[in-house]
């Protein structure tokens, strides 16, 4: 967790598909479930699987449940839409005023 409160901002938002780069979960894909700003941290989708022990609750029948834990986000990278290999993210302004992401590798624009 950071120290300060300063605003943190990434370049992989909820929705993206990301590739992990470190971990016993290294080379899975999977999309951005979760963006976690403030711990640095992300759900991916299938990607650093946990079992939790619950108690039953009206709404739900107890046991043990699988779910997805954090990964930091310095562990994964984001997948280049034309390549579909792992790249880094840069920022453009195009000529409507729009500030979008970019593919470094391909130059493919990620964002809608």
């Amino acid at each position: 967790m950071k120290q300060d409160d300063t605003k943190v901002k990434f370049k992989i938002k909820k929705g993206d598909k990301v590739v992990v780069l470190a971990g016993r979960d290294k080379g899975k894909r999977g999309d951005v479930l979760k963006v976690l700003p403030k711990d640095e941290r992300l759900v991916v989708q299938g990607v650093n699987m946990v079992k939790r022990h619950t108690r039953p609750s009206p709404s739900s029948q107890g046991g043990i449940v699988e779910k997805e834990a954090t990964i930091h986000v310095s562990n994964v990278a984001h997948i280049d839409p034309k390549t579909d290999q792992p790249t880094r993210v840069g920022y453009k302004t195009l000529e409507d005023g729009r500030k979008v992401r970019f593919a470094k590798v391909s130059g493919e624009m990620i964002d809608r």
